[in-house]
């Protein structure tokens, strides 16, 4: 029997993050991926956006994805696009990159800290008690570990196996999606009427990425090229000469969530613990920043740092923002519709979204910037996302994201007096002290004055601020680096 402290199921964009936070923590980590090899073909999802280039930023290998991907600086709601270029970030845009090159780059990362992906086998199922889960896999190989987290899709055997329940909304319509050869141009872009496609081509691609609506839900049959043509054919009147498909995948707007992200030692992250319709990119964004949220506290709770109770806070945390992202893609969904009525809707909204507030709201929301995290605190910052400041230390000037790259907490000493010794926290976090500008701009937020300290966790997320004195930290600290 093979053990390791952790075993993720499912090697995605989510597991494979996930592998490579907890592999930063020094946990002994391994994936187990159904799939014989990577996927070179089949990426539904076709994109990162700014949060997510963000966390990558945290890690120190944004580089990686931008260099193989297309940036642009319009995002949509619905079809409506409009430009984020005035985002508080230094990622202010969005990036195309099919899912497959997102996975490859992140396979490469966890390789690189030692990780071992297990492909060819399936997990077949699992049982747990007070140590810790064994797994077992369909070849009969056994595994035990101390933590099991299902990152194996909308599917997930992992949420069936554990019992948990998935309460949501059953399909209201069925999308093929497909990359593939057309001999003629097709018209790019969203379209809506009168039903739902798009069009796009991905750099470096030289297929088409088709999206079209089929005229019922009854088809559950492995989709073919046939099936898109007539898809085509019924809402175009034309298949555009279609030749050949890469692949062919179909895809609804059934919209459910996990009632719990835990059970015992079971967890779960990414489509495993959410799925909905995939307008606007959301999708991978959600599971890649679920896995950032839950692999250092899992890292923490392995290496005896932090009790169970850390990861409670994982579901507390990142179950209200999932929910949200149900909410809006089955608005999105909806305002998708053809007809008068719905056209009147999205004029509307339109030119909502030509006002500087509401524009700026749904950007963040869309982006991934907006996200707060309740932890009762009076003060503005605390729970959002730290921004990526320009810092000048005693060794030179440094991005604050730099500091993150090892996936370990700073507390950042700004303007504290230094009469104050801060260093005796340094075996929980990195102890900075730098200076910065006097006010910082956050999305939705706007100006905030610097507070005089701020403790940063390992996910980019705010814990504490403080003034001169530093009341609190030690009770902020023995929550989160207990």
């Amino acid at each position: 029997m093979r053990e390791h402290a952790v075993l993720i199921v499912g090697a995605g964009p989510t597991g494979l993050m996930l592998a490579g936070e907890l592999a930063l923590a020094g946990v002994d980590v391994a994936v187990l991926e159904r799939r014989t090899d990577r996927d070179l073909v089949g990426s539904r999802a076709g994109g990162m956006t700014p949060r997510t280039l963000e966390v990558m930023d945290q890690r120190g290998i944004v580089d990686r994805f931008l260099s193989e991907g297309i940036t642009g600086q319009n995002t949509h709601y619905s079809g409506i696009f409009f430009d984020v270029a005035d985002l508080p970030t230094r990622h202010n845009y969005g990036l195309a990159l099919l899912q497959y090159r997102v996975e490859t780059i992140l396979a490469d990362w966890v390789a690189e800290l030692g990780v071992t992906i297990h492909y060819g086998c399936e997990v077949s199922g699992f049982t747990q008690d007070a140590d810790g889960v064994e797994a077992i896999a369909a070849s009969g190989a056994r595994f035990r570990c101390a933590y099991l987290v299902g990152c194996d899709g909308g599917r997930s055997h992992v949420r069936k196996t554990a019992g948990i329940a998935f309460p949501g909304w059953d399909a209201s319509t069925s999308c093929l999606v497909a990359d593939a050869v057309l001999t003629e141009n097709p018209p790019w872009g969203l379209h809506r009427d009168p039903a739902f496609h798009s069009f796009f081509k991905f750099d470096g691609e030289d297929t088409v990425r088709i999206m079209v609506t089929e005229s019922t839900l009854t088809n559950t049959e492995q989709p073919t090229v046939d099936d898109i043509r007539k898809a085509l054919l019924s809402a175009r009147g034309t298949d555009y000469g279609l030749r050949s498909a890469a692949w062919v995948s179909r895809f609804t707007d059934t919209t459910r969530q996990a009632a719990t992200y835990r059970d015992r030692r079971v967890l779960l992250a990414g489509d495993a613990a959410h799925i909905h319709f995939p307008i606007g990119g959301q999708g991978l964004n959600t599971g890649v920043q679920d896995a950032v949220n839950l692999g250092w506290k899992l890292g923490q709770v392995v290496n005896g740092i932090s009790g169970e109770h850390l990861l409670d806070s994982y579901h507390d945390e990142r179950h209200p923002v999932a929910a949200r992202v149900l909410h809006n893609t089955m608005a999105q969904s909806v305002l998708n519709g053809p007809g008068a009525r719905v056209d009147a809707l999205r004029d509307t909204l339109a030119e909502l979204l030509t006002l500087g507030e509401s524009r700026a709201r749904i950007a963040a929301m869309m982006c991934g910037l907006d996200i707060r995290y309740d932890h009762g605190h009076a003060h503005p910052l605390v729970g959002h996302r730290m921004p990526d400041l320009d810092l000048q230390t005693t060794e030179g000037p440094i991005r604050l994201f730099s500091l993150l790259h090892e996936g370990r907490g700073i507390l950042l000493s700004l303007n504290l007096p230094t009469s104050l010794d801060i260093t005796r926290w340094a075996h929980r976090v990195a102890v900075v002290d730098a200076c910065a500008a006097g006010t910082w701009r956050l999305p939705v937020l706007g100006e905030i004055a610097a507070p005089a300290s701020v403790l940063v966790r390992p996910d980019g997320y705010v814990a504490w601020t403080g003034d001169h004195r530093g009341n609190g930290l030690p009770e902020v600290l023995n929550t989160w680096f207990a």
